[in-house]
């Protein structure tokens, strides 16, 4: 099973590295931003599958030609209070590292998850006495705040949050432009598509691929959203809209999870031209194709 923990490495070295790099440089995804989401999520679950696997594939190779047998084999001499005699010293090491990674991975990522879960939690309180219900936009509370700032907070009690200079600012269309934005990332929960790639990035902060990973996908979640919003207005009432709530506050409006404003409101202004079906499906079938390799591999007897 060496060859195999090499291949899986292999595999997850070049997803870490110059896969992302090369995703997150490409111009396609600005066509197709939900394709490029399901490629980035296959990208980090198909080289976490690799890179932790392959430690554990070498790690057990003696103890049999097949993972799953060499993993029953290990966890009956476990609890039988010994170790595997054929196990050598890289073997052990190899072993402990992945569950040293392993458990960075999932301590961070569960980290993050309580800690942003928390502040959610404090944030809402807040608005429940500072913002007022708004019976225009069910659902949606009005902050009395002159600067225009509009976000929503995600969750199983989420609150979407436009504040009086929004209304003041904006013509109604624009201001249903702003809620669709908004909308679009509650629906869809952005937020959990950003939490793995935010953990990658905290545990392997060195790995300039996991950098560029976490703002790529910052950056598609919007153009995602926008592309909903883009549905229910005109580009001219988004732009504007982004221009007023986006450039006022960046920390907290349109922007939250990137700065590349221009950008974006220079794709909804001149859109590109979506991709053809057939590219369309092929992108899905990769990822699925992508994540598919490593889980069939560590898998198969």
């Amino acid at each position: 099973m060496e060859l195999t923990a090499l291949g899986l490495l292999v595999l997850g070295a070049v997803l870490a590295e110059p896969a992302s790099r090369a995703l997150a440089a490409a111009r396609w995804p600005t066509r197709d931003p939900v394709g490029a989401l399901l490629s980035w999520q296959a990208i980090g679950l198909a080289g976490g599958l690799s890179l932790l696997g392959a430690g554990v594939v070498y790690g057990v190779a003696p103890l049999d030609g097949s993972l799953p047998g060499a993993l029953a084999r290990l966890s009956g001499e476990l609890a039988a209070g010994r170790v595997p005699e054929e196990l050598g010293v890289t073997h052990l090491a190899a072993l402990v590292a992945t569950l040293v990674l392993g458990g960075r991975l999932f301590g961070v990522l569960l980290a993050t998850a309580a800690r942003t879960v928390r502040a959610r939690r404090r944030h809402r309180d807040l608005l429940d006495v500072l913002a007022t219900p708004w019976p225009a936009a069910p659902g949606a509370r009005v902050l009395d705040h002159p600067v225009p700032v509009a976000y929503c907070l995600p969750g199983r009690s989420s609150r979407l949050v436009v504040s009086a200079g929004v209304l003041e600012v904006l013509e109604p269309d624009g201001v249903r432009a702003v809620l669709a934005h908004e909308q679009a990332h509650l629906r869809e929960r952005h937020d959990l598509v950003v939490l793995p790639f935010v953990a990658w990035g905290a545990t392997a902060s060195f790995v300039r691929g996991m950098v560029c990973a976490q703002v790529a996908v910052a950056a598609l979640i919007e153009m995602r959203a926008d592309d909903v919003a883009s549905a229910r207005a005109t580009p001219e009432e988004l732009v504007g809209a982004l221009r007023a709530v986006g450039g006022s506050a960046p920390a907290a409006a349109l922007s939250s999870f990137t700065a590349a404003l221009d950008a974006r409101i220079e794709r909804i202004s001149a859109p590109p031209p979506p991709l053809p079906p057939p590219i369309k499906l092929l992108v899905r079938v990769a990822a699925l194709a992508l994540v598919a390799v490593p889980t069939v591999v560590l898998l198969l007897p």
